[in-house]
């Protein structure tokens, strides 16, 4: 499963991930590489990680919460 701490180093291009976020405390998150606007592109995600994010994108609403577009830690600006 991808987290934000895997999917970092595959976006070299791209600087923004999609997370789901578990609804009920100790459930599993899901974590893709998107561009800004939060769209995945499937031709680059290996067959296993496309299969959840389809999974994932399914269970919204019942086990996961609505995405939502990070800024991948490493990408965002130090604090000052």
């Amino acid at each position: 499963m991808l987290t934000i701490e895997t999917v970092a180093p595959l976006c070299a291009e791209q600087h923004y991930a999609l997370r789901f976020a578990a609804t009920q405390a100790g459930g599993l998150e899901y974590v893709f590489p998107c561009d800004e606007g939060g769209h995945v592109d499937l031709n680059a995600l290996t067959e296993h990680d496309k299969v959840e994010y389809l999974f994932a994108r399914a269970l919204v609403g019942r086990d996961l919460a609505r995405p939502v577009v990070v800024l991948l830690p490493e990408m965002a600006a130090p604090p000052t």
